[in-house]
């Protein structure tokens, strides 16, 4: 069966078609944040439109960069892109495509994706953590479920406040995880690139300290079997993880025995894709 996997992401965003578990069509497009959600939209209804012309697409998966409403299929909003609030993504997506997808937000459906196809399987439970343009984190339970919360808002990892007295956050508080470890901020408050700041090993060592202090609070509140790290930050390899992986054992509380083990995402930057597959077939169990 043909599926089509939606990753709506913060810097770009990725359309791919699955024949099973093999894509058979993909275009990836940079976000244009001026433009907001309405130029997105056009740019999915574009592409879908001519991938329909020779392709049967029978079901449709989406990860979307936010807070999602699970159950009521909603995105509750973005914190990079304008005009996302309370919007009914699905609804849009069947009026072109004829079929009802299913949405979750990316770091979800990327733990998904590694907890079936990579870095995360025979890990359970795991702890998916996205860090790019922004940060989010998902759990898989070990029934392979996605644990979501009362509200469809665990997981949100990227605003947990590691300095109290740290800057402003785009989400209004301070010192949020995010707002010290993410890409956008990474690039905005030392005007380089998350992927050039990656290569100055003196900087990875500061920056894992506020890294490690947040994965802490997922190590010893969740006690995961694996932490997966995904998004383009995590494309660093060793040069990141293995003082990352220093620093939390620096950190991590001396009585605890709560294991160490984070290793990056192993499908790259198609996690969200894969995850967003899976997703869609769970519709119909």
């Amino acid at each position: 069966m043909s599926t089509l996997a939606i990753d709506i992401g913060g810097t770009k965003f990725t359309l791919a078609v699955f024949e099973d578990e093999r894509i058979v069509r993909r275009e990836s497009r940079s976000t244009d944040r001026a433009g907001g959600r309405d130029w997105m939209l056009a740019q999915l209804a574009a592409i879908v439109g001519e991938w329909r012309r020779d392709l049967q697409i029978e079901r449709c998966g989406i990860g979307f960069g936010g807070p999602v409403l699970f159950g009521q299929q909603r995105v509750a909003q973005s914190t990079h892109v304008g005009g996302w609030a309370d919007f009914d993504l699905p609804n849009y997506v069947e009026r072109i495509l004829s079929i009802r997808p299913l949405m979750d937000n990316d770091a979800n459906v990327g733990a998904l994706g590694e907890a079936i196809y990579g870095a995360g399987r025979g890990h359970r439970p795991l702890f998916y953590m996205t860090l790019s343009t922004g940060i989010g984190g998902g759990v898989v339970l070990e029934d392979g479920s996605i644990y979501r919360g009362a509200d469809s808002f665990a997981g949100e990892i990227g605003h947990l406040t590691i300095r109290p007295d740290g800057p402003e956050c785009l989400c209004g508080s301070h010192g949020c995880f995010e707002r010290m470890c993410c890409g956008l901020w990474l690039e905005r408050d030392h005007g380089r690139s998350a992927k050039d700041l990656m290569q100055d090993a003196a900087f990875v060592r500061e920056y894992v300290v506020d890294l490690a202090r947040g994965l802490k609070a997922a190590i010893m509140l969740l006690n995961p079997s694996r932490i997966v790290i995904g998004g383009g930050i995590a494309k660093a390899g060793d040069a990141l993880f293995v003082p990352l992986r220093e620093e939390l054992r620096r950190q991590i509380t001396s009585w605890s025995r709560a294991r160490i083990d984070v290793v990056p995402a192993a499908l790259g930057d198609d996690s969200v894709l894969f995850g967003a597959c899976a997703l869609a077939q769970r519709v119909e169990s």
